[in-house]
């Protein structure tokens, strides 16, 4: 997500985040978390101005403030900051026990499980392609997994503020669960000879991916129904985990005809 998302104590309130970029304080203004949007003086971009009469509908205070405050307010320099920054509380991880809640009454939905995977710059990266192709939510386990911070959020570019993070005790009892409720669970391993194509059933789905390096966990792989890799004609024998993540959720969600020409025309 762009922006430093440095926790600001004072007159924007306790527990707030700094948040900076047009995109992500757009989509931020759309979950009631905004306390105030701040305009760096001199500002005069079409994007900037059509974002000030979005805060204004939405109710949100927002002003034009001198270079030195919004830097201030920043703690660092950001290239990456387009003259607008919100302060914001933000989305935390769920607890386990609100995973049924929204999974209930879902038809057929896919979601990314993260097995160990501890770069938050990676995390932020999958949890924006979660979010991108419709998965329900992001399950991690407690242990082993990256933090929710800063950097995460950024990499998202706001998807941390609107798919669920859950997070579970015990991440192989969790796919367990998942199972009995007839989930099927699939996971990527770059030794597997079944490609991703194969596996285009009508059913709850799970996608585990592994930590890079290392992969799936041997209780993770062992609980796993299949495993599946990307095929590539490349000298390159593997991927990124959060560019795997895209190209397996793409292509599973395409598979389940969730990615329909309206769909594309509506997030156009």
């Amino acid at each position: 997500m762009s922006g430093r998302g440095r926790r600001k104590e004072g007159s924007s309130g306790p527990q707030q985040w700094v948040i900076s970029g047009v995109h992500p304080v757009r989509v931020l203004l759309k979950t009631g978390r905004v306390s105030a949007v701040w305009i760096r003086a001199g500002m005069k971009e079409g994007r900037v101005q059509a974002l000030w009469s979005e805060a204004q509908s939405a109710g949100v205070a927002i002003k034009e403030v001198s270079a030195r405050d919004f830097d201030d307010a920043l703690a660092s320099a950001d290239a990456n900051h387009q003259g607008v920054l919100a302060f914001a509380r933000p989305r935390e991880m769920e607890p386990e026990n609100a995973l049924p809640v929204i999974l209930d009454g879902l038809k057929n939905p896919l979601v990314l499980v993260l097995d160990g995977v501890t770069d938050p710059h990676n995390f932020g990266a999958c949890l924006r392609s979660a979010e991108a192709f419709g998965a329900a939510c992001v399950i991690v386990p407690k242990d082993h997994s990256a933090p929710l911070n800063q950097v995460a959020r950024k990499t998202s570019s706001g998807a941390s503020e609107l798919i669920p993070v859950v997070r579970v005790t015990n991440l192989a009892r969790c796919l367990r669960g998942l199972q009995e409720d007839r989930f099927w669970v699939v996971g990527a391993a770059g030794e597997s000879t079944t490609a991703e194509g194969s596996l285009g059933d009508e059913q709850p789905l799970a996608l585990v991916m592994g930590a890079e390096g290392t992969g799936l966990r041997r209780l993770t792989r062992e609980v796993c129904d299949a495993l599946v890799a990307i095929p590539m004609c490349g000298q390159i024998e593997s991927l990124n985990v959060s560019v795997a993540t895209g190209v397996l959720l793409f292509d599973l969600q395409r598979q389940r005809g969730a990615l329909s020409a309206r769909a594309y025309e509506e997030r156009v």
